[in-house]
């Protein structure tokens, strides 16, 4: 029987690992907090590789916000659930290929991370807009010593607690941020070297969301900002104008050499339907099934 594994790597140490393939002459023994030897980098040794760098209260361009430091290292944080199969709840289990996953995405993508890092030539992420009404979870750590706790409209689901990230609260983009940055840092790590990244958004955190990805996948791999006209209503009872758009924000990964469409829209392509409009896509039926596996997070 297949052993399960019952957690998942400290994102720390596999960094460690990273750089030590790269630069073996930095890496040392240092006690850790149980008093046992562990695996560091000398950032002094590095230093001298590096040359000039950027630290302490130094200028230089960033974008950053409260609560940036824990997003990190709370993506790289192990974590000790696995996924349990859920054959009940499945269609055609025994064939299929795809997987629906129940539970904290974040969870998810660290799991996942152990079998698909690498592996995924195209990720859609569509996250909570941050349009004042969203509800997702938030780490205790963001609010922690907040006057604003208990005004918090708080609800559980599958176990987490939700939270209605509403403008009044002080923290209302850098919650959204945090959210954002940690589940793109582990999307990364599961894209494949010419895979593609999609992410839905509208002009809420639209440029929040494009430093960030910046950040994270490489200012140069921004394939563009596709553009969506959600509604045909004119702004004619607007009070000022009215936001007729969305965004798909597109990054690639390095070995991605570009993107194209049919060869001829007069072969056989039902989702180029001249009878679409803009805003809606019609898709006939039959052209698309979907079989699923369905698996829930548990703790191990």
């Amino acid at each position: 029987m297949e052993k399960i594994e019952l957690g998942t790597p400290d994102g720390a140490v596999e960094n460690i690992e990273k750089i030590a393939r790269l630069f073996p002459q930095v890496v040392t023994e240092v006690e850790n907090t149980d008093g046992e030897l562990a695996r560091a980098v000398d950032f002094d040794a590095l230093r001298d590789l590096l040359g000039d760098v950027a630290e302490g209260q130094r200028e230089r361009y960033q974008f950053t916000w409260p609560g940036k430091r824990e997003a990190k290292a709370e993506a790289r944080r192990p974590i000790y659930k696995t996924m349990i199969p859920e054959p009940d709840k499945s269609k055609d289990w025994d064939t299929t290929e795809n997987l629906y996953i129940e539970g904290d995405n974040l969870d998810a993508l660290k799991i996942m991370k152990e079998t698909y890092a690498g592996k995924v030539r195209f990720i859609y992420i569509d996250p909570p807009y941050n349009t004042g009404k969203d509800a997702f979870i938030y780490p205790d750590s963001f609010r922690q010593n907040d006057a604003d706790y208990e005004q918090l409209s708080d609800e559980w689901a599958n176990g987490y607690q939700m939270v209605t990230n509403t403008e009044g609260y002080g923290k209302f983009h850098s919650v959204w941020c945090s959210m954002i940055y940690q589940r793109l840092v582990l999307a990364k790590d599961c894209l494949s070297s010419d895979g593609i990244i999609c992410i839905s958004i509208d002009e809420h955190e639209l440029m929040n969301l494009i430093k960030i990805c910046d950040e994270i996948f490489g200012a140069s791999m921004r394939v563009g900002i596709f553009k969506w006209n959600k509604t045909s209503k004119a702004p004619t009872l607007s009070r000022y104008i009215r936001n007729k758009y969305e965004y798909v924000l597109t990054y690639r990964a390095p070995n991605c050499e570009g993107l194209r469409g049919p060869d001829s829209y007069n072969t056989a392509a039902p989702l180029f339907n001249s009878g679409n409009g803009h805003s809606r896509l019609l898709i006939p039926k039959g052209v698309i099934d979907f079989f699923t596996r369905t698996l829930s997070l548990e703790t191990a």
